[in-house]
């Protein structure tokens, strides 16, 4: 399997080409606000594009879609709960991609419709999990869907690689195993009203512990 982390603009954005090399099909995970790496990589590979997967339905994730169907046969694939896709996808279906396949994991909090994506050791997070943080969320009820989907995270093999949504934390990178040990929220997943306190002062807990 092929699998490239992309720096795709705006706020810090990453997004991710895997690719099954045999069969030289691609997804394209989040190439979005600007899709031009995304296309030039899958191009220069010579990959046939053949998903644009959406880990949630914020702008700076789905802008790039129109684009790369422009150029490509590509579906959309998004969460059943998305107002978006053409394919619609749920908690542990496997979207087939030549030889191998991805995993879908349902991880509502940050939006409804977000989901994280596991193949091959390696877990995309979108905007639920950052390096040594986690996203935002509007209401308290968000935060408690979140909470448990963090909990379920957590729960994965100590040894899958973590690669979020954005550029936020002091690596590019982590694991399930650093991220359970090291990032403040998940080592407050014991109690909910814990995380939510964290949540809510957030701003404090960086300056107090020089967090950039």
């Amino acid at each position: 399997m092929y699998f490239k982390q992309l720096k795709c603009g705006g706020d810090r954005n990453f997004g991710y080409i895997i690719a099954d090399e045999e069969s030289k099909k691609c997804a394209l995970i989040d190439p979005s606000p600007d899709a031009t790496e995304a296309i030039k990589e899958a191009k220069d590979r010579d990959f046939e594009i053949t998903y644009v997967i959406n880990t949630h339905s914020h702008f700076d994730h789905t802008v790039g879609n129109s684009e790369i169907k422009s150029i490509s046969k590509a579906k959309i694939v998004c969460h059943s709960t998305s107002p978006e896709g053409e394919i619609k996808v749920n908690e542990g279906d496997r979207l087939p991609l030549g030889n191998q396949s991805i995993k879908i994991v349902y991880t509502p909090g940050h939006t409804k419709d977000s989901i994280c994506l596991l193949v091959e050791g390696r877990l995309m997070t979108g905007d639920t999990l950052f390096v040594g943080m986690i996203g935002g969320t509007q209401t308290k009820e968000d935060a408690m869907e979140q909470f448990d989907s963090l909990k379920r995270l957590m729960k994965l093999e100590d040894n899958i690689s973590v690669w979020p949504g954005h550029n936020y934390g002091i690596e590019m990178s982590s694991t399930i195993k650093k991220e359970r040990e090291n990032n403040p929220f998940c080592q407050r997943l014991y109690d909910f009203e814990a995380f939510y306190n964290l949540k809510e002062n957030w701003d404090e807990y960086k300056r107090e512990h020089n967090i950039p």
